[in-house]
């Protein structure tokens, strides 16, 4: 065996075991995230939790994720993305196993916040350390696969969650996210070696960019819980302030943590981006409404609901590789605005649900809006690591992430203000159908409109320059 055939071997095993790594921690957010929902029900009348509540289940998690990933990716750019993606799965597998044990409404919203946090860390610089691990003709295709794993985790998880919550209860979904965390964190220690040419930033951090921006998030989403009352509209207002003061600041700064240049001087990765922002504002709703819908007002099992919503997921999961792939030698963006014109009208058939829809129906729906995901996401995603210079890959891949996490966390605000509104303190199971209905009809029209300028960022983002 020659000595050339030996470094290919042991190159492609390395890259293998790289992307095996990073699509099972990929595989192990979403799975978690869609597992959760199903269980949403099974969780409130276990700790005697509020609608409102019950959304800080989802709502915490989230702001834990948003709150980290763009430092995640400014850290990992100035140390070593393979270290931070190590310690983010420490900390999953501790704030997982004190989700399972959680005594209370409080301690399970707390332990959630706790794992979101790690999932930022992992998730950003998986994708960072992805991207530098392969060549730009194959980018496409390994993202395409990571995506894959995130959709195969989220038609998983309704599924597989459903079952084993009817069956043993909620606690097993985060027994098993520990267990996934830790065999993930042994595959990463014995594949995943630090990268020795990596040569360390000596570049100080951006503390009070940091801060600015995690006050602002905090705000934001609090304050959205708090409304209609004053307190919360002041604390919207001051999210705002707070988030223009950081903007400004940013861009002033020689060593930021947000490079607003990105923004400012890249029409490629600003459009992509803000295309990513919109589609996870407009579709993560679904997960959340359709959940409760199935359940509580067509009477289905926690089984049979993820057997329903399994349908959109598993769509994601078969095309996301293939789609990806093909993102390699057709523009992205033709894809993209296709699956994101798909998403837009599937919502729009969403608003239409009520208490006698059939299943066949709503299957069908979210098999289209399944396959629109997935002509956008991989696409998307190519453009925007496509986009910017190698030394930019762990913000650019933490941007990324952010804009689905801050999509997310604008999709949770608008859940919770419609909540607020229509349902108030009351639980899930002491709301009518009528009224928990007529909330989730606003929210699919709201998100219907939020999703028609992503199309338009979408389609004239321009091109990307191929084999760069």
């Amino acid at each position: 065996m020659s000595y050339e055939y030996s470094l290919f071997m042991a190159d492609k095993k390395t890259n293998l075991s790289i992307l095996s790594v990073v699509a099972i921690t990929s595989f192990m957010g979403t799975f978690l995230v869609s597992a959760v929902n199903i269980a949403l029900p099974s969780i409130g009348s276990s700790l005697s939790l509020s609608a409102i509540e019950l959304s800080w289940i989802i709502t915490s998690f989230i702001l834990g994720m948003a709150l980290f990933m763009i430092p995640a990716g400014s850290w990992g750019d100035k140390s070593d993305n393979r270290k931070i993606f190590k310690f983010g799965l420490v900390l999953f597998i501790i704030a997982s196993t004190a989700c399972y044990f959680a005594p209370s409404g409080i301690w399970l919203i707390a332990a959630r916040f706790i794992q979101g946090i790690g999932a930022a860390f992992s998730g950003t610089t998986g994708q960072a350390i992805l991207v530098s691990s392969f060549p730009a003709n194959k980018r496409g295709q390994v993202l395409g696969i990571s995506v894959s794993a995130v959709y195969i985790g989220l038609a998983l998880g309704p599924a597989v969650g459903g079952v084993l919550t009817e069956q043993f209860g909620w606690r097993i979904l985060f027994s098993i996210a520990a267990i996934l965390g830790i065999i993930t964190l042994i595959v990463s220690i014995i594949f995943l070696k630090s990268d020795k040419s990596f040569i360390p930033d000596s570049k100080k951090g951006d503390i009070v960019g940091t801060l600015l921006f995690m006050s602002g998030l905090v705000a934001l989403v609090y304050g959205s819980s708090q409304i209609p009352s004053t307190r919360g509209w002041v604390l919207m207002a001051l999210s705002l302030i707070l988030l223009v003061i950081f903007w400004r600041a940013e861009s002033k700064l020689k060593y930021p943590m947000l490079d607003t240049s990105l923004f400012t001087h890249n029409r490629l990765f600003t459009f992509s981006s803000m295309a990513a922002l919109i589609n996870y504002t407009s579709t993560f709703a679904i997960g959340f409404f359709i959940s409760l819908y199935l359940q509580k007002t067509l009477s289905l099992s926690p089984k049979e609901a993820g057997a329903v919503i399994l349908a959109q997921p598993l769509m994601m999961a078969i095309f996301s590789p293939l789609v990806g792939k093909a993102s390699d030698k057709i523009q992205p963006r033709y894809l993209a605005t296709t699956g994101m014109a798909m998403c837009t009208m599937g919502l729009g058939m969403l608003a239409f649900l009520n208490a006698s829809t059939p299943i066949w129906l709503i299957v069908t729906i979210l098999i289209w809006v399944g396959l629109g995901f997935a002509l956008f996401s991989s696409p998307n995603m190519n453009t925007i690591m496509s986009s910017v210079e190698r030394n930019q890959y762990g913000q650019a891949s933490g941007l990324a992430a952010s804009m689905r996490v801050f999509g997310q966390i604008i999709s949770m605000s608008i859940i919770t203000l419609l909540i607020s509104f229509n349902l108030g303190d009351q639980s899930i199971d002491a709301v009518s159908d009528q009224l928990f209905l007529k909330a989730m009809r606003w929210g699919f029209i709201i998100f219907t409109v939020i999703g028609v300028p992503g199309i338009y960022f979408s389609h004239f983002r321009g091109n990307v320059k191929k084999g760069v």
